[in-house]
């Protein structure tokens, strides 16, 4: 695996490098904790998927008989909560990690030390969020797993004497210690660590989507920190915070999905980045529209604070504040729209190849603009308070957190899988895993917004008879998206450890089309460094 070289005076970042563990244990170089961020990501992944699978196949029929309603409502918890907060953000924050000071010529993030505290406070959080669970699984009865949804509503979970509730209050709290710390960085890095030839006008398309994701996490996660806080003291030390002769109940849901809409921002602007870095590449074109796809983001940026009750339109409020509430939602969606039309005007007429990041980042424009739709209909006060709480808001989200999220990070680990390890993926394994990917997420989150349209709750461990055929093609959709991701997997083993080495920095082909952007003449750097220690040995 290719690394930069830790001897060229850089400062204590760049200080040469312990061996074995204890390297990994010690770093403070950006490429190596964001490899650690993408690792952890990925095995938390996998643990909340086959969460899903569990409960995917628990619904198989129309009553609880395997996992029991119990296990069933701690599984759909700890896959929510694992799938925001230890999965996606630390895969999008190690990608951002890694290649963030190579696109702005910074040799390491602006505070190296904080971005490894910002890492290694994410173990603790991924052992307090699922120690319920773990303990369920071998017999210790202490400490059950949360039964709260991961939106963590009271009075249920204010209420509920579960101790592994409080548990994963606290882990929350870490992980939202992390992105702070994290956000900071980033937002630091681009605007002060950027190099000289790399002003505002030649800052690309991923560093600004991480530029404005880093300015929502400072102001978004600390009202979740407080939240957190204030429900741990309602729950262990009889404060009224949230209680009907305190705060309320509401107030817990206005602050949290205060957090929860730029949340979900954060999430996916990054993506959005990384779609609008690498689609023209394989297309032969320039960005359409650049400048406004950076004033799209930053319209998101700002709107996102000011839709989060849309999620409550089905709890009485007045009114007028649902129809101000509902404008914003619409008003949202036309930056989002831009960037769609931006995309589709890049395809147009180009010298298309359909690579597999490329097919990755069609297959997230697909999913994007379903999802995005369907979220369309939700703004409508009519419409929500007639789908509210079914599984159409679930397929609604989950096209957008699987069928454009992972496909866009997808897209970036295949396309810059020789920049992280100096080899090349397999393309053929790489097309079967996309092919089956797209097509279970087609089926099961479709399927989903029809199961949600026939007005089947969700959240639900037992339903009546007449939906159990459109539960089981869901199901098997699940089944099919997670077999995909066992071609992904060995794809990615196998060529780490036997796959072609890259000899030519420029494997995509991206000179001809004026495309050979920074990380890869970072790449073209060290693969000559190599040779020259070889010619010299």
């Amino acid at each position: 695996m290719l690394r930069r070289n830790t001897s060229d005076g850089g400062g204590d970042a760049r200080r040469e490098k312990p061996d074995g563990i204890v390297r990994w244990l010690t770093t403070v170089d950006n490429q190596d904790i964001g490899t650690l961020y993408i690792v952890f990501g990925v095995l938390t992944g996998v643990w909340g998927g086959i969460d899903a699978l569990m409960f995917r196949t628990s619904l198989l029929t129309p009553k609880a008989g395997i996992w029991g309603r119990e296990m069933y409502n701690a599984l759909f918890t700890t896959h929510g909560l694992t799938m925001l907060f230890l999965f996606a953000m630390p895969v999008l924050f190690g990608v951002a990690n890694y290649f963030i000071p190579l696109l702005v010529e910074s040799n390491d993030m602006a505070f190296p030390r904080v971005n490894a505290v910002a890492f290694w406070v994410l173990p603790p959080a991924l052992l307090l969020m699922r120690a319920g669970l773990l303990t369920s699984f071998i017999g210790i009865e202490a400490i059950e797993p949360p039964k709260t949804g991961w939106t963590l509503y009271v009075p249920l979970s204010a209420e509920q004497p579960n101790p592994d509730v409080d548990l994963v209050l606290l882990g929350l709290h870490l992980s939202g210690l992390s992105t702070i710390m994290g956000g900071i960085n980033f937002v630091v890095t681009i605007i002060a660590q950027r190099s000289s030839d790399v002003d505002w006008a030649d800052l690309d398309i991923f560093s600004w989507t991480m530029l404005t994701t880093g300015g929502l996490i400072i102001f978004a996660f600390p009202v979740l920190g407080s939240a957190l806080v204030m429900l741990l003291l309602d729950r262990n030390f009889g404060t009224t915070f949230f209680t009907v002769e305190g705060g309320g109940p509401l107030l817990w849901q206005h602050l949290f999905w205060f957090f929860g809409h730029p949340e979900v921002y954060i999430l996916v602007l990054p993506p959005m980045g990384l779609i609008s870095y690498i689609l023209p590449k394989f297309a032969g074109r320039k960005l359409f529209g650049f400048k406004f796809i950076v004033y799209s983001t930053l319209a998101i940026g700002v709107l996102s604070f000011g839709v989060w009750a849309h999620h409550m339109f089905a709890t009485g409020i007045d009114p007028r504040l649902r129809a101000s509430f509902m404008a914003v939602t619409l008003a949202i969606a036309v930056p989002s729209a831009v960037k769609t039309f931006n995309w589709m005007a890049t395809l147009w007429n180009g010298r298309i190849r359909l690579t597999t990041p490329m097919l990755f980042c069609v297959g997230a424009i697909v999913n994007f603009i379903i999802g995005g739709v369907t979220g369309v209909f939700l703004a409508a006060v009519p419409v929500d308070l007639l789908l509210h709480d079914t599984y159409y808001v679930v397929g609604h989200f989950h096209l957008i957190l699987v069928g454009m999220i992972l496909f866009a990070m997808f897209a970036a680990n295949y396309y810059w899988f020789p920049v992280m390890t100096g080899r090349m993926y397999n393309e053929q394994l790489g097309k079967i895993h996309f092919w089956l990917t797209i097509v279970g997420v087609i089926i099961t989150f479709n399927s989903l917004l029809f199961l949600g349209q026939s007005g089947l709750p969700r959240r639900m461990a037992v339903y009546p008879d007449q939906f159990a055929p459109l539960q089981q093609i869901i199901t098997v959709g699940a089944y099919l998206i997670g077999f995909g991701q066992l071609f992904w997997i060995w794809n990615m083993l196998r060529s780490v450890r036997i796959g072609r080495k890259i000899e030519n920095a420029d494997v995509w082909d991206l000179r001809a089309n004026d495309a050979f952007t920074r990380e890869w003449e970072w790449l073209e750097n060290r693969l000559e460094e190599h040779t020259g220690t070889d010619d010299d040995d």
